[in-house]
C-alpha cells in the first residue's frame, strides 16, 4: 500500500463512527458502481431518508443472521 493510502486510512480512522461508516459505504459503493447507471431522484431520496433514519436512531437495526434465522424458522 502506498503512503497516500496509508495516510487516508489513518485519518479516516480518526473520524466519528458515523463518518467512518459513511466513508466505508461510499468506497464499497464505488467498487460496484456502473459509471453509466444513475440513480433516479426517487431512489436517491429514499436512500438519503433511510440513512438519515439510521443516523438519528429512528429505526431499529437488527443483526442479519438473527433476521434470516427467524425467517427460515417461520418457513418450517
Amino acid at each position: 500500500m502506498n503512503m497516500t493510502a496509508e495516510k487516508i486510512v489513518t485519518e479516516a480512522l480518526g473520524l466519528s463512527p458515523q463518518a467512518r461508516a459513511f466513508v466505508a459505504e461510499r468506497l464499497i459503493e464505488s467498487l460496484d458502481a456502473d459509471p453509466g447507471a444513475e440513480l433516479s431522484p426517487a431512489w436517491r431520496e429514499e436512500i438519503q431518508k433511510r440513512c438519515r433514519e439510521v443516523d438519528e436512531g429512528v429505526v431499529e437495526l437488527r443483526d442479519a443472521a438473527d433476521v434470516f434465522k427467524k425467517a427460515y424458522a417461520s418457513l418450517g
